[in-house]
């Protein structure tokens, strides 16, 4: 009779063998239980049932590791839709923004992190196409699509703090009787404005965001790359 040791190792299930798109699957899995912060590579490693060390030969940090769980939601991203090309394309970033509104954590990973997944370049893609559908020379269109996915991953940031924080409507609330009672004689232009520096629904700032961002993309000519002031 075979020594129960090697009879235990013969009827246990064979481990699935690693691979990149598993590691991620189970980063995701791990992500929408637990937060993103749970997503490290020792958590990953006691989810897969295998050491640390083999994970680094398929993702090379934790960062890399988030920026992977990011692509993977971004194939939520809505990249089609109806309208003409401002339309749409004001579609699509308020889409890549709902995913990271959902995902604040992912949201300032997004911020920080360049990001190069197949899904974050079906993205950039999509964008420079309506870019290029609008008439915007390539050049500037090449700079556009950072400064509007920035800004968009910017708002996400924002609205995720915010969100987080406890107190944060009366944060807001203290700003804006702050802004309402300041001195005409010390800040002139601030007492003119009031509380229309405040005013708006969110939405509709972000929309005029986006317009002032694209107007002015689409009117100021673009640089040489190579000029240093």
């Amino acid at each position: 009779m075979a020594p129960e040791s090697t009879y235990n190792r013969r009827e246990r299930p064979a481990k699935p063998a690693l691979t990149r798109e598993g590691i991620v699957a189970a980063a995701v899995a791990v992500m929408r239980a637990e937060g993103v912060e749970r997503v490290t590579m020792r958590r990953l490693a006691r989810e897969l049932d295998t050491g640390a060390a083999s994970l680094y030969v398929y993702v090379k940090d934790t960062e890399e590791l988030h920026a992977a769980v990011l692509d993977e939601l971004l194939a939520e991203v809505e990249l089609d839709g109806a309208g003409d090309w401002r339309e749409r394309l004001w579609a699509v970033l308020g889409s890549y923004r709902s995913v990271l509104f959902a995902h604040p954590s992912l949201a300032r990973v997004a911020l920080v992190t360049r990001l190069s997944g197949p899904r974050f370049l079906a993205l950039v893609e999509a964008v420079l196409a309506l870019l290029d559908e609008g008439g915007m020379a390539p050049g500037q269109a090449a700079w556009a699509v950072d400064v509007l996915l920035l800004t968009a991953t910017a708002a996400a940031v924002e609205h995720g703090s915010r969100r987080e924080r406890p107190g944060a409507a009366r944060e807001h609330e203290v700003m804006a009787e702050s802004l309402a009672g300041v001195s005409s004689r010390t800040h002139p232009h601030i007492a003119a404005l009031g509380t229309d520096l405040v005013s708006g629904p969110g939405p509709v700032r972000a929309r005029w965001a986006f317009d002032a961002l694209l107007n002015g993309a689409l009117a100021t000519p673009r640089p040489d790359p190579g000029e240093t002031r």
